[in-house]
């Protein structure tokens, strides 16, 4: 048996394919069905940030002691007006060590930039491009001191391909989910952990029509979008202002505070920070699957859509 501890948010919760029975699917259950005797744990919840994962989420999978975990996050934390990557990459951190720990095969993931994938205008996307590299820079540190399976999706030039978006431009749809477990299923098998056949990467299901795409959007994709960057707004426009003051470039002007770091100029994010333990999830329910024993814990506080 091959027990897997997914980690994360709601890429990882599987937003964008809808599972045949209700509810979503997602790159993980498709990744899982590859692994052998495969029982698949989706810890992941709607909405997490990396704090969320190391508190809430980590303990529920470390008790698990899993074969395979994936720890996917990071956008969410781009998105909100208080943002730290050094307190990410420190909660990425502490839940990847302790993860290795328990001697699980760690999966981790370079994310795409949600202003490119949101068509923002450059003033508003050049911040946000920041606070992606940012993450992704603290991700890398954290893929090189643990020796995870690092795929670079920020760098992929399929990430960007329209095909693998959902409407929201924010979550994959069916084939970028099956995109997404394809990469991962062949850096497991080049770092030789034992996988079977790969999953398909055509999607099982007709893509949902351009009706039904824009009332998702105009019924529950605008008010997420809202919910998950409530914050970000003043904080972006600040950014965006500063922005068209300084230009040089679309680089913001120094100042104290400043979160962002350029790729060129970034500095090594301090990563020496002990795991702390805490509380544990307790609610469950399943996800049916043919070939595929999956327990799904959730969080009802973060599945409100």
């Amino acid at each position: 048996m091959t027990r897997f501890a997914a980690l994360g948010d709601s890429i990882t919760v599987g937003m964008g394919d809808p599972a045949p029975g209700g509810g979503w699917r997602g790159w993980a259950a498709l990744l899982a069905g590859t692994l052998p005797q495969p029982e698949l744990h989706n810890l992941a919840t709607l909405g997490a940030l990396a704090a969320d994962v190391e508190r809430v989420q980590l303990p529920a999978a470390t008790a698990l002691g899993p074969d395979v975990a994936s720890v996917v996050v990071g956008i969410n934390d781009t998105l909100r007006g208080d943002f730290d990557p050094e307190r990410t990459g420190v909660s990425v951190d502490r839940t990847v060590a302790a993860l290795r720990a328990a001697g699980a095969e760690v999966l981790t993931m370079r994310l795409p930039d949600p202003g490119q994938m949101l068509g923002l205008p450059g003033a508003l996307a050049r911040p946000l491009a920041r606070r992606m590299r940012a993450v992704n820079a603290a991700v890398d540190e954290v893929a090189r001191r643990h020796g995870t399976v690092h795929l670079d999706a920020a760098c992929d030039p399929a990430t960007y391909e329209r095909c693998y978006w959902s409407v929201d431009r924010l979550h994959p749809n069916e084939r970028g989910h099956r995109l997404i477990a394809c990469r991962f299923h062949a850096l497991l098998a080049a770092a030789g952990f034992p996988v079977g056949p790969g999953p398909d990467p055509e999607p099982s299901s007709p893509p949902p029509t351009r009706l039904a795409e824009v009332g998702w959007m105009a019924t529950k994709g605008t008010a997420w979008l809202v919910r998950r960057s409530r914050d970000l707004v003043p904080a972006l426009a600040g950014l965006a202002l500063r922005e068209w003051l300084h230009g040089s470039e679309g680089r913001d002007a120094p100042g104290p505070g400043d979160a962002e770091r350029d790729d060129t100029q970034r500095e090594r994010v301090n990563l020496n920070v002990l795991s702390r333990s805490s509380g544990n999830l307790r609610l469950t329910s399943g996800l049916p699957s043919a070939r595929l024993k999956v327990r799904n814990r959730c969080s009802k506080r973060n599945e409100r859509t």
